[in-house]
């Protein structure tokens, strides 16, 4: 069983975390206690997670079903020494709405598993060779630059689905951004699952919301599969997101590491590969691309529990909620308006990302490369450029991301060739370390 990480040694009595101390990923506490961390982290995913299907119109059971799957695959293909849980990647969105307008949800469903395919195979590179070299093809700049326009080319979404409840938009809006400030800890960190619920009220309330579908729907049954089917012409739309996925992953690989004071670089290519598996089986089903969760790292940091045991409980809970119709039903009558006012906040937190990864990296706007890299990639992102040659077409996202990559790289070899090249311009994550 050593090679599932399912043996845990108990931490201390069991009971209790001392001060200075953390559970750690091969730990565990009394299996009461586990229970109820691992229910923390079910709440902790539960509104990103479901937020990405109810906007892309996608079954929320679906979803929820392949994401404690998808989490539970995770554990063993990392060998319970990487907490995390997998949830609804967020990067996933636009390009999931924009192939379902030209070929359906089979189609979109046919790109998330070639994300899967392709992350699982960068996977399998960086745990040959290492992951040094995706700092050398993705430097923050060109990273920063990606995970930004991704957020900022939904901001017409987000406006869509505002303006069709304005008030109840702004109200849970609010919510959000009220429940962010007032509260420290783990309800501060549900801000948005909070500012959902308030804003669901207030749509009952005015009328918004149709429960007939719930009263329709049994209690017990299995969620809603679907096939996917394969275009050539989505692969510039899903092919970017992978350079998102590997920069979360890492990072929350290297940010467990930090918090537990162990060595898990001999993890990051595995992270990878779980990560890629479990969106290629959610595609495979009907279920949203995955992702490893900072909400759930702010449940570890506010309870010193890094306890894999805590994630199997999580993803055993996600699972068997998945099997109630009448569940997927209520999480799906979430009405638009609701939608909006969440979605500004959170489309919003997806472009102030790649600002982060900016100013984490120092990267410095005064060199051309840098600044040119930027500023072409997110107006091209943005304003949702598109191109089509033949049956592919390529959209925002893809030519923003295609742009960041061609315009750094193709500046930094004519800067190295003209001996105009700067440290800064050609190795910019050296500045932050």
């Amino acid at each position: 069983m050593s090679l599932l990480g399912t043996r845990w040694t108990l931490h201390g009595d069991g009971r209790s975390v001392r001060p200075g101390e953390v559970v750690a990923p091969q730990e565990r506490l009394a299996w009461p206690i586990t229970v109820g961390v691992g229910l923390q982290h079910v709440v902790a995913m539960f509104g990103a997670t479901f937020l990405v299907p109810i906007l892309t119109h996608m079954p929320p059971a679906t979803t929820l079903f392949f994401s404690g799957i998808g989490t539970m695959l995770f554990l063993v293909i990392t060998r319970g020494r990487v907490p995390s849980y997998l949830g609804s990647s967020f990067a996933f969105i636009a390009p999931i709405l924009a192939s379902q307008q030209q070929f359906g949800v089979a189609g979109a469903l046919g790109g998330v598993v070639v994300a899967g395919v392709v992350l699982a195979a960068v996977g399998g590179v960086v745990q040959a060779f290492g992951a040094h070299w995706i700092n050398v093809v993705m430097p923050p700049v060109v990273t920063g630059t990606i995970v930004a326009l991704i957020g900022l080319n939904l901001a017409p979404a987000a406006k869509q689905n505002f303006d069709a409840a304005p008030v109840t938009a702004l109200i849970t809006l609010l919510a959000i951004i009220l429940v962010s400030v007032l509260f420290r800890g783990i309800l501060g960190r549900l801000s948005i699952l909070v500012g959902v619920v308030v804003g669901y009220l207030v749509a009952v309330w005015r009328g918004e919301v149709d429960f007939s579908k719930i009263d329709a729907a049994a209690w017990v049954g299995l969620p809603t599969f679907q096939t996917p089917q394969f275009h050539l012409g989505v692969l510039g739309l899903f092919v970017p997101v992978v350079l998102v996925l590997v920069a979360e992953n890492v990072g929350h690989v290297k940010s467990v590491a930090a918090m537990t004071g162990q060595d898990l670089d001999d993890m990051a290519g595995r992270a990878l590969m779980a990560d890629g598996a479990a969106t290629v089986l959610a595609g495979l089903g009907g279920g949203s691309g995955t992702t490893t969760y900072a909400e759930n790292i702010g449940v570890m940091a506010a309870t010193k529990v890094y306890s894999t045991a805590a994630y199997w409980v999580a993803g055993i809970t996600a699972l068997l909620l998945s099997f109630s119709p009448k569940f997927g039903e209520l999480i799906a009558t979430v009405p638009a308006g609701v939608l909006g006012g969440a979605a500004t906040m959170l489309y919003g937190m997806i472009g102030v990302l790649g600002v982060k990864i900016w100013v984490q990296n120092r990267v410095n706007f005064s060199n051309p490369v840098n600044l040119t890299t930027a500023a072409v990639a997110l107006i091209v992102g943005i304003a949702d450029y598109t191109w089509k040659v033949g049956e592919l077409a390529f959209a925002g996202i893809a030519l923003g991301s295609a742009a960041a990559l061609v315009v750094f790289h193709g500046m930094t070899a004519l800067a190295r060739w003209r001996g105009t090249a700067t440290d800064d311009a050609v190795e910019p994550a050296r500045r932050a370390g």
